[in-house]
């Protein structure tokens, strides 16, 4: 029962990080409620397992139908995979609580932000081109690289915030630039947790093929409906982010 519990959480979980980020808010819960007693890395570590899975398939289905930007996406996922580590390194030497405090009203900005420009991510319009887009677009990857590695909640809302915001891409376009950069940084936080011991292989799998299917579930709909489809969703997992962390760090005991 606990196993069918976390699987079906982790479909859910795959089809929504497939239209735009954030199937870790059902995911790491339904773990860590399902299995109290285990190492809270392990957990991490086994999300991580079945999550990079699934995030790897949609990136694959929107390659094919969304002009990917493979020039300035693949720097950025390096950057992002360096950038996991040194987060990670950090974790050792400064203690991420501060970060805690600060998320809740870092995700209201962008919230108010998206809701005020209607208009923002509906149309396709880079802003930089070439060597810049690739510089951008490293930057970003490193930055949200670090961050993941040292804390981690709502990486990919930042990071198709700032593909939108920054990079002037469309819901659609950030969304699956986002994806790619999301794959390198579960990689080398896989790579980590696995280093230690914690990964639990067997659940991680089983999880992962229910990942896959969600995934591909939310990745045909999110290219059939296209960027407006998209920001709803994105405007929804980041209220809900908001909801989270805010509890997380003013309410929870």
């Amino acid at each position: 029962m606990d196993w069918f519990i976390v699987i079906a959480a982790s479909l859910f979980a795959g089809f929504v990080d497939a239209i735009v980020g954030g199937g870790g808010l059902i995911l790491v819960p339904a773990l860590f409620a399902t299995f109290p007693n285990m190492v809270p890395a392990t957990l991490l570590g086994t999300n991580k397992s079945a999550s990079v899975w699934g995030t790897t398939f949609a990136t694959w289905q929107f390659s094919r139908r969304v002009r990917m930007p493979w020039r300035a996406m693949l720097p950025a996922a390096a950057a992002g995979f360096a950038g996991s580590f040194v987060g990670a390194w950090l974790v050792t030497m400064v203690n991420p609580d501060f970060l805690r405090k600060a998320l809740p009203f870092v995700l209201v900005l962008i919230l108010i932000y998206t809701l005020a420009k209607k208009d923002l991510g509906t149309q396709h319009t880079p802003r930089w081109a070439g060597r810049n887009e690739i510089l951008a677009a490293s930057l970003i990857g490193l930055a949200l690289g670090v961050y993941d590695g040292f804390f981690g909640p709502g990486t990919g809302s930042f990071l198709v915030f700032l593909l939108v915001r920054v990079l002037g891409y469309d819901f659609l376009h950030a969304s699956a630039g986002a994806k790619l950069i999301n794959v390198s940084t579960n990689v080398a936080a896989i790579a980590l947790f696995a280093s230690k011991g914690h990964v639990w292989w067997q659940l991680g799998l089983a999880m992962a093929v229910a990942n896959v299917v969600g995934s591909l579930i939310g990745s045909r709909m999110a290219l059939k409906h296209g960027s407006g489809f998209v920001r709803i969703a994105f405007i929804l997992v980041v209220l809900a982010l908001v909801l989270k962390t805010g509890y997380d760090a003013f309410l929870k005991a």
